[in-house]
């Protein structure tokens, strides 16, 4: 019961962060001018990657380039990568949360995205539920 309790809490933290995430990218982009966006005619190679303290369990993630997020369910382990992603060429940003379960109050969780092969942002998390997010603007 107990375990079921904390799976909810989980997914309903991640679901808040993605919302959150999502909600942030579309009013940034209501003012923009796309003659002056960082990326704009480049594509990128990205990879997402999660790293947990020792004993954790990394439970789920989700990313995604610009509002097309893929969720990565039923994952076990201290370590996450997502295959690479190539992002269309404009491409405005880059996304990533992912929740996992510590062994106690002091378990870490680690995000990363990498474009390119380059370490561009990081994100953590610390306690017993772990729940770290991250965003990338090219």
């Amino acid at each position: 019961m107990k375990k079921m309790k904390m799976n909810q809490l989980l997914r309903g933290a991640l679901v808040a962060a993605i919302a959150a995430m999502f909600i942030g990218f579309t009013a940034s982009c209501s003012k923009d001018n796309d003659d002056n966006v960082n990326g704009a005619g480049k594509s990128h190679k990205v990879v997402f990657k999660a790293i947990a303290s020792s004993g954790s369990n990394i439970d789920v993630a989700v990313y995604g380039i610009d509002g097309n997020p893929t969720t990565a369910s039923s994952l076990s382990g201290t370590t996450w990568s997502s295959p690479e992603v190539t992002s269309e060429p404009g491409a405005y940003s880059a996304n990533v949360a992912v929740n996992a379960v510590g062994p106690n109050a002091s378990a870490t969780l680690k995000v990363q995205i990498w474009v390119d092969g380059e370490l561009k942002k990081e994100g953590t998390s610390s306690g017993q539920y772990l729940s770290a997010s991250t965003s990338y603007t090219f």
